[in-house]
Formats: structure tokens, C-alpha cells, sequence
């Protein structure tokens, strides 16, 4: 189990410091998300478990969310906008909170003045809302790339493993 473990440590790692350097690329990097990109990894006489932990948010970043009014973003993303399956009130504290970091403000078209800060946050939620987000693929592309290179029998030991864990993670977002 000993190489097992040094074959998991190295996989996850590579996993972790890709996904944070795509992070980075992306201009989303140095957050909460991606400081909170990390990896759990307990391995026992019989058996093995490794866990990927992020912000919650940090799926709907991965894989995307389709928009209220069009799913032109993210066309095979599970999650979507109005769905009534998600968190009440965390697309606006999110965006509330990133447009005051960054100092965005809009200019009123007429006046020229620039608009409070919760009047340019909610012209992007409202946008975010109804066309959703652009899949980023952070997490999941160094997975599957690094995942292709484990050895066959430890693949197909964990393959099982990961099915279980999608299934779990599935089912506890439709709570």
C-alpha cells in the first residue's frame, strides 16, 4: 500500500497545483476558491480513500451553470440558474462582495455618473442569471489528464470509488 499511497500523493498533488495554475491563468486565482483547493488522502490495510475539497461554488466554476433564459454557456452543465435546487442569496453576496474588491462601477448611460456599487452589482447578477456561466474546467481537465496516467489495476479499483462518490455528490445536491 505503500506505493499506492506515493502513486495517490503525487497524482493529487499534481492535481491540486494544476487546477489552482488554471485558476490563475483564468484571472480567477488568489481567492477563496483557490486557496480552498486541497486533498485528503487516508489509505488502510484493504482499502483507500482520496478527496478533492473546494468551495462549494468551485463545481459551478468547473463545470459551469446554465442561465435562466439560455443555456448557450453551458449547454451540458447539471447545474442551472432558477432551478430552485440551489442556495438562496449566494450568486448575490458573491457578486456584491466581487464587485466592491475589484472597484467596478458602471457609468449611467445618460448622465455619465458612475452607479453605486449595488446598482453595477446587480446589472451583473442579472446578466450572470440569465445566461449563466462559461464552464472554466479548472478541476476537471488536470483530473482526467493525470487520471489517465495511474496504472490500469489502480484505475479500475478507484473507478468504482469515484462512481460511488458522483452518485453520493449527486444526490446530496438534489437536497
Amino acid at each position: 500500500m505503500k506505493e499506492v499511497q506515493e502513486i495517490l500523493n503525487k497524482f493529487a498533488k499534481t492535481v491540486v497545483t494544476q487546477s489552482k495554475r488554471n485558476l490563475t491563468t483564468k484571472g480567477k486565482g488568489g481567492g477563496a476558491l483557490h486557496k480552498s483547493i486541497k486533498y485528503d488522502l487516508e489509505v488502510g490495510a484493504n482499502s483507500f480513500s482520496l478527496d478533492f475539497i473546494m468551495e462549494e461554488y468551485g463545481n459551478y466554476v468547473d463545470k459551469g451553470v446554465k442561465g435562466a433564459k439560455s443555456s448557450s454557456k453551458a449547454p451540458r452543465s447539471p447545474f442551472k440558474f432558477g432551478s430552485g435546487r440551489g442556495k438562496k442569496g449566494g450568486l448575490t453576496k458573491g457578486i456584491d462582495k466581487w464587485v466592491r474588491k475589484k472597484g467596478i462601477q458602471f457609468r449611467d448611460r445618460k448622465s455619465g455618473r458612475f452607479l453605486s456599487y449595488d446598482s453595477t452589482a446587480y446589472i451583473v447578477r442579472r446578466s450572470i442569471w440569465n445566461t449563466g456561466i462559461k464552464p472554466s474546467m479548472f478541476f476537471t481537465k488536470p483530473f482526467e489528464k493525470h487520471f489517465s496516467k495511474l496504472p490500469n489495476e489502480l484505475k479500475e479499483k478507484f473507478a468504482l470509488d469515484v462512481e460511488k462518490f458522483i452518485e453520493h455528490t449527486l444526490k446530496e445536491f438534489k437536497k
